[in-house]
């Protein structure tokens, strides 16, 4: 039976993968890296990186060599003591879980009878082995969601083995010869002379005289863990056991031995990844076969992303998921969360709005938001001396706008120009009427020159940025007024619609 040894092994094999999911690494080797694809793959990769495949290509990867020495041992009727195997394998990855290994096994091992055994026949054997083996191993750990390659590779192995082996044992039946061992054959007489050969447990003779080796199929499992350290070497321990078809490995068998005995093969192993780096990647049991996709997650650099088309049916520039007011007319200034300005917030959005910019002791205002202050004296006088021309008559573009400017300023701000977008629908809607554009100030040559300075800015912003004719404006500058207003009039009235500057020296910029 096993003995506590290969318990506690397999409980250290047991321990060691606990910590090999709990492995950090790094991300992997570059998918775009054509080099490290064999040529029949090449259509696939190359349609992976062009998207017209979701797959990329499986990269050539190295082939690991090993050297495994250890403790041998028979699992019989006799205790086994510890003794010596060795092993030499190459082992080549299907997948990042699946690889195949071939292998040479070579093994000594020895065992002697307790006193009962003794009593009952059973005497001190020896036994050699050489076999070869084909092993399908199957990595417990390489892919995970939850981090990257691994630094352990957790494996269990299933194999199939052919086996020369042979076995002595001492002071066959009749000798008497003390610490002498003879060839023990399968059918349990001690040979001198002429050899035995036996094969999968049949007998026939072999008249060269040469010592008796038994040819054993067997089949075997195990399992074992390794640890990375470098891209090129790793360590690791095994534990293989190979069961055949044969009872006599330990040269006894009993009413109460086992069905058939069993080699046990216990190491330390050592082994090294061979092949070109450029060319190669680690084995594929080192490479986390999720790297891929959860690098893309992270940091898409490969998939194709469509640009996002959120649905503006008003289109107002604020899209349908977050428009507070979904059927704003079209052209209609709206604020961040769709709902059309209302400048003054006079309860008239700035689209019907006709004067933008009520003060508030005017409220509250009619249906087109016109407060019920009175009109300035300056613009009553000018209407009244207007009307007495016949100037304004049959002009229906009704109330325009008045634009404020900052003192000592002629730069139309953002408000101003909400204001002139609205005035400029009307004066669009009203093709038959002319506007005056009154600007204010006539105390001195700087005032008349800023005066000049803003009504040229009110026309020029409503021509080059409104689209409206330059031949419907009359300019006109330094009347008696509010110098830091510039007032927009309907009139039927004909007049320049540009003159030359005042103080051009003045000029504001």
């Amino acid at each position: 039976m096993a003995s506590n040894k290969y318990i506690l092994m397999l409980g250290l094999i047991s321990l060691f993968s606990s910590a090999a999911f709990a492995q950090q690494s790094d991300a992997g080797f570059d998918w775009r890296d054509s080099s490290k694809i064999a040529t029949k793959n090449l259509p696939q990769q190359s349609e992976f990186l062009n998207n017209q495949y979701p797959y990329p290509a499986k990269p050539r990867n190295m082939w690991e060599l090993g050297f495994a020495g250890g403790n041998s041992a028979v699992l019989g009727d006799i205790k086994s003591k510890a003794d010596v195997g060795g092993a030499i394998t190459l082992r080549k990855a299907i997948s990042h879980t699946f690889s195949l290994r071939a292998g040479y096994f070579a093994g000594y091992s020895q065992g002697y009878p307790n006193s009962n055994q003794q009593a009952s026949g059973m005497r001190a054997y020896q036994n050699w082995k050489h076999s070869g083996g084909l092993d399908f191993i199957i990595s417990l750990n390489p892919n995970s969601h939850y981090r990257g390659n691994p630094k352990t590779n957790l494996y269990a192995l299933i194999g199939a083995d052919l086996i020369a082996t042979k076995t002595f044992f001492r002071n066959p039946g009749g000798q008497q010869i003390d610490g002498a061992y003879s060839i023990f054959y399968g059918n349990g007489i001690a040979g001198t002379k002429q050899g035995i050969i036996t094969t999968f447990g049949g007998t026939a003779p072999f008249p060269n005289g040469r010592k008796s080796w038994t040819l054993l199929g067997g089949a075997s499992a195990g399992g074992g863990i390794a640890f990375k350290l470098s891209p090129k070497v790793n360590i690791g321990i095994e534990q293989r056991f190979t069961f055949v078809p044969y009872d006599y490995l330990d040269a006894a068998k009993t009413a109460f031995s086992r069905s058939n005995d069993i080699y046990s093969f216990t190491s330390a192993r050592i082994n090294l990844n061979i092949g070109n780096t450029a060319k190669r990647v680690q084995p594929l049991w080192w490479l986390n076969g999720n790297n891929f996709i959860y690098n893309e997650l992270n940091r898409p650099q490969h998939m194709k992303i469509p640009t996002p088309v959120l649905p503006d049916a008003d289109g107002d520039g604020v899209t349908d998921q977050f428009d507070m007011e979904p059927n704003t007319p079209s052209g209609a200034p709206v604020d961040v969360r769709g709902v059309a300005r209302d400048s003054d917030s006079d309860g008239v959005p700035d689209y019907k709005d006709k004067e933008l910019l009520t003060p508030q002791k005017c409220f509250p205002v009619d249906a087109d938001g016109v407060g019920n202050c009175p009109e300035p004296a300056c613009c009553t006088e000018l209407r009244a001396k207007m009307d007495s021309l016949g100037t304004g008559a049959n002009c229906a573009i009704g109330n325009l706008p008045s634009i404020q400017f900052k003192a000592g300023r002629a730069t139309i701000s953002s408000d101003a120009t909400n204001i002139l977008a609205s005035a400029a629908a009307q004066i669009k809607a009203t093709p038959d009427c002319r506007v005056r554009v009154i600007g204010h100030g006539a105390s001195d040559k700087r005032a008349q020159q800023l005066s000049w300075d803003r009504v040229n800015a009110v026309i020029r912003y409503l021509v080059e940025k409104q689209g409206i004719s330059e031949d419907r404006f009359i300019f006109s500058y330094g009347e008696e007024g509010d110098a830091n207003t510039v007032d927009l009039i309907g009139t039927k009235e004909t007049g320049p619609n540009t003159v030359p500057a005042p103080h051009p020296n003045l000029k504001r910029k």
